[in-house]
């Protein structure tokens, strides 16, 4: 054991901070704020550092500070909505070796395991379920890593198995029932995700894939019905009169099973297309007609340097 956390202590040298700064104007600025910090993970020797994306979306600047102190300008490269993974590129060497990739899939529950963030702070943790999940912002993984004890700095935080391997990136900070007991847990992205589209991130700046209809609602399961929380400003629900409170029963000739059967649903289409959806709203039935979106329009685009 000893070796592993010696391995450890070393490895997460290799874990940066990252500090974003967004201009006022952004579509995010609201939501994320315009200072966010977080961390991030050296992935190749010329200090391509993997984060999580919504600490760089956006983002006209961002610095990295190693655990040394020494701050570095950097480039945010790319941010995947599907994965939610961000890329940063420093623009100055690092110093830092890149870390290697573990199997996320062929981890387990009850595996020891380390968060890691770019100020020294880490947590020993174990992981306590891997499953699907659904993220009110029209996200969904099908199997995200959950770990307790959660770490106090979670964005963008390294995930690393018993032999330093990285296994993924922390995205949220959320709460688990158990047996009458609640326990704070992180939930973070598996590094599986990144690999098949990392080439396309770092050359392109997205995947090559189409992109996904966005209809910019915020919603929240309940009793398997999905419920709209609230619309995004100026966004493709809040056009086509989605509101607070609506109930989204049907999409198509298709009823609405819960948060991940209404985005998998709804991601048969293709950005851009006129989706029907069935809207219950004080106990009456309507339908709407959204025209969907691609999200990335919406957003500022980095700068090429």
């Amino acid at each position: 054991m000893q070796d592993g956390s010696m391995t450890i202590g070393k490895i997460s040298r290799s874990v940066v901070a990252v500090r974003a700064m967004v201009p006022d104007d952004a579509f995010t600025a609201n939501a994320l704020g315009t200072r966010r910090e977080g961390s991030g993970v050296v992935i190749r020797d010329n200090g391509l550092v993997l984060t999580i994306g919504y600490l760089i979306t956006e983002a006209e600047e961002v610095w990295l500070t190693d655990q040394d102190g020494r701050v570095v300008a950097a480039h945010a490269l790319a941010y995947d909505q599907e994965t939610g993974f961000g890329l940063v590129q420093a623009l100055a060497p690092l110093g830092l070796p890149p870390v290697q990739f573990g199997n996320a899939r062929k981890a387990n529950i009850g595996d020891a395991v380390t968060l890691a963030d770019g100020i020294g702070q880490q947590v020993d943790a174990h992981i306590v379920t891997k499953q699907e999940f659904a993220g009110y912002w029209e996200y969904l993984i099908d199997e995200a890593i959950f770990t307790a004890p959660a770490h106090p700095s979670w964005g963008g935080a390294a995930l690393f198995d018993g032999d330093g391997k990285l296994l993924g990136v922390g995205s949220l900070r959320l709460q688990m029932s158990r047996a009458g007991e609640v326990a704070d847990i992180n939930m973070v992205v598996p590094i599986d995700l990144l690999t098949p589209i990392l080439d396309d991130l770092i050359k392109r700046g997205q995947t090559a894939t189409a992109p996904r209809p966005w209809l910019g609602a915020f919603s929240a399961e309940s009793n398997g019905m999905v419920v709209v929380m609230s619309v995004a400003e100026g966004g493709p629900a809040a056009k086509a009169g989605l509101r607070q409170g609506d109930i989204i029963s049907d999409v198509r000739d298709g009823e609405v099973d819960g948060l991940a059967d209404f985005y998998r649903k709804l991601w048969q289409n293709p950005a851009g297309s006129e989706i029907p959806l069935r809207v219950v709203r004080d106990g009456r039935e309507t339908w709407l007609r959204v025209k969907s979106a691609d999200r990335n329009s919406f957003l500022k685009k980095p700068q090429l340097q």
